[in-house]
């Protein structure tokens, strides 16, 4: 059995910037890997994986009956695979009905998780969402947050449970059956080269400085940027006008009131403070 890399974070923290990192870390090519071939880490929550792994239609089933399989769906994935497995989730580390982990733990699995200041961050879930910034923190605020919930319409993606932005943090960085690699959005920009290569070196991948150099180069937000408009970028939602944005840290000082700014760091600050924010 193989194991698996879960690429975790709360949505729009920076989760598919590591993807194509890793995706062009892997491929070791002299040109970028196209970023609507991410099969390499795909969406955890794909309904035809789950229904592929156990021969089931998910439809058919209720997402309390999706979570209490979903372990034995990711195991199964792995017994199949002869090179670890990475996948991009969006799930908060919780568990399901039956008190298990909803993904699987132990010896074959670890994970990269990825944080972002929350203040930039519901400047960018916003847009993602095509929703007001006030509905993004509010959303940022539910402790039973989440996505594909609405069982009237099933789409490729099975339910995702987020929690808030802080308990989703807190839910992978403190439980304790899996090790887990904190990164920073913010550190990725400041400071490429050392980051990403810590990220390298937990995964135990050869530590090649022209090949790290190429895959930073590659997964730059200009070039991101020019390959979603040349070709579009399957994982946009439509009322989205781009996925890959600005890619920048601090943009909260021009665009939140103080008042915004005030209501994230009284629901967020014990969190952002652990995280060096304040």
């Amino acid at each position: 059995m193989s194991g698996i890399v879960w690429l975790a974070s709360y949505p729009k923290s920076g989760n598919t910037w590591l993807r194509i990192f890793l995706a062009n870390y892997l491929s070791g090519q002299s040109s970028p890997v196209d970023i609507n071939a991410l099969d390499t880490s795909p969406l955890s929550d794909r309904r035809d994986l789950f229904d592929e792994a156990l021969g089931v239609e998910s439809s058919d089933l209720s997402a309390e009956e999706i979570d209490s399989l979903r372990a034995v769906a990711f195991q199964r994935l792995a017994a199949q695979s002869p090179s670890t497995l990475f996948f991009k989730v969006h799930d908060a580390w919780t568990l399901n009905a039956r008190g298990e982990p909803l993904l699987p733990a132990g010896a074959l699995s670890s994970a990269i998780y990825v944080a972002r200041n929350p203040l930039d961050l519901a400047i960018s879930a916003a847009a993602h969402a095509g929703s007001s910034v006030e509905d993004a923190i509010r959303r940022m605020e539910r402790e039973d947050g989440g996505a594909f919930s609405d069982p009237r319409h099933l789409g490729v993606q099975m339910r995702q449970r987020y929690l808030s932005w802080s308990s989703h943090v807190v839910s992978w960085l403190d439980q304790e059956s899996i090790p887990v690699h904190l990164m920073r959005y913010e550190d990725m920009l400041e400071k490429p080269t050392e980051t990403f290569r810590s990220a390298v070196t937990f995964l135990g991948l050869p530590d090649d400085e022209e090949r790290l150099a190429l895959a930073i180069r590659f997964s730059s937000f200009e070039g991101l940027r020019r390959q979603e408009e040349t070709k579009g970028f399957r994982e946009r939602p439509a009322v989205a006008e781009a996925f890959f944005r600005k890619g920048q840290a601090g943009e909260w000082r021009m665009e939140l009131s103080a008042d915004q700014v005030a209501r994230i760091i009284q629901h967020h600050g014990a969190v952002m403070e652990r995280l060096g924010y304040l």
